[in-house]
């Protein structure tokens, strides 16, 4: 009876250590600079239905189906998608815009798993033919999925696809 006991306490002090140690934020962005003015690479970024040409979950479903309610690059305009199982269904809703500098948006994800991102897209000016981007999003760990998150790295598993989709974004802009 006592080891069943102690085997039971065990287990409860190792949830709580868990829960204690568990990140409750994460925060992944990456940044990249384009050959390009400000005012050109901002103009092409508020626009959401742009990011299909070079989001690298666009290439991971060439198939996603989209739909959109809102006028494209304007506070309030929202973007649903739904695709296969590597980018899931949800949407993207612009919440902010302040010209030049950032577009804020919320990533409301329904599968694979329900959560809330917010989102960003930064500029700054760094010459006449030189801007930097900065692409990120963070977002609350709630329980028990910050439990999971103290095994999984979100840095390296969604970083990898900002430095894909930042890529394909300078690409094209400089072209």
């Amino acid at each position: 009876m006592y080891i069943l006991l102690y085997i039971l306490l065990g287990l409860i002090a190792v949830f709580i250590i868990l829960l204690v140690l568990a990140p409750k934020r994460y925060h992944v962005y990456r940044s990249v600079e384009i050959d390009k003015p400000l005012s050109e690479v901002f103009s092409y970024l508020k626009r959401i239905k742009n990011q299909n040409e070079w989001s690298p979950w666009k290439k991971k479903d060439p198939d996603m189906k989209h739909v959109f309610s809102g006028r494209d690059g304007e506070v309030g305009f929202i973007s649903r998608w739904s695709g296969n199982k590597d980018v899931g269904s949800g949407e993207q809703e612009i919440l902010r815009i302040v010209k030049d500098e950032v577009i804020e948006s919320e990533l409301r994800f329904f599968k694979p798993w329900k959560s809330k991102s917010d989102a960003y897209l930064r500029t700054e000016y760094l010459g006449d033919d030189k801007s930097k981007v900065t692409w990120g999003f963070s977002g609350k760990n709630k329980f028990p999925f910050s439990i999971f998150m103290l095994f999984f790295n979100m840095d390296k598993a969604v970083g990898k696809d900002f430095e894909e989709g930042l890529a394909s974004l300078k690409h094209i802009i400089e072209k």
